[in-house]
């Protein structure tokens, strides 16, 4: 296996924050991590002090905590994965279908309010050119797609949402797609919803986060 290793210096000034995360290394489908100052050796898919190791590719590693990710790069400042007191830090969301059986309820992407309609149908949060362009999202440097709809082929933009808030819960790096469709609100597909555990009683839609 090769080892790739970073210089001392990668590891002095690790702050003693909560969950301070740097990389100092790889082998295979380890990440040699130094987590709140102390090296920990931790495999792909697998958790340490509620630091999950993602993947691991030589000389980076990508990591998660509570649903934020980060790519560490080796030699690279220390991440810090913890999140400010109060904000964002709820795992539950309850939602009360509306009328026609719709779960609408308000929210924000990258901190700009939207309205959301869950749509366990589709694959990502999808949303309109408008309201992508009403809350300043850079959406055409994203990957550009095709999609069939009713009225034909449609060009589309593949982005990644820094942060998509519900209440009192945040989700970090979310999977989205935006296209010239009208829409009556910003569709919260499965790259969201599939961070947590759904269940439905009536009503009632109870989201927990994994």
């Amino acid at each position: 296996m090769r080892l790739v290793v970073a210089p001392l210096l990668a590891l002095m000034g690790v702050a003693a924050s909560a969950q301070t995360v740097t990389l100092s290394g790889s082998m295979g489908d380890k990440a040699l991590l130094i987590i709140n100052g102390a090296p920990r050796t931790v495999a792909a898919g697998t958790s340490f002090q509620n630091v999950k190791v993602v993947s691991v590719a030589p000389g980076e590693a990508v990591v998660e905590m509570e649903g934020k990710r980060s790519t560490l790069q080796i030699g690279g400042a220390p991440v810090n994965l913890g999140r400010a007191s109060g904000e964002g830090t709820g795992s539950k969301i309850v939602l009360t279908a509306g009328p026609g059986g719709h779960f609408v309820t308000g929210g924000s992407i990258n901190g700009k309010a939207v309205q959301f309609l869950v749509d366990t149908g589709a694959s990502v949060v999808a949303m309109s050119e408008a309201d992508a362009d009403r809350i300043g999202l850079k959406y055409k440097g994203g990957q550009r797609g095709y999609a069939h709809t009713a009225n034909g082929q449609i060009t589309v933009y593949h982005v990644l949402l820094d942060v998509v808030k519900v209440g009192d819960v945040q989700v970090y790096n979310v999977d989205a797609m935006v296209g010239p469709m009208q829409m009556p609100a910003v569709l919260l597909g499965n790259s969201f919803l599939t961070r947590f555990q759904m269940k439905r009683e009536n009503d009632q839609l109870t989201l927990d986060r994994r």
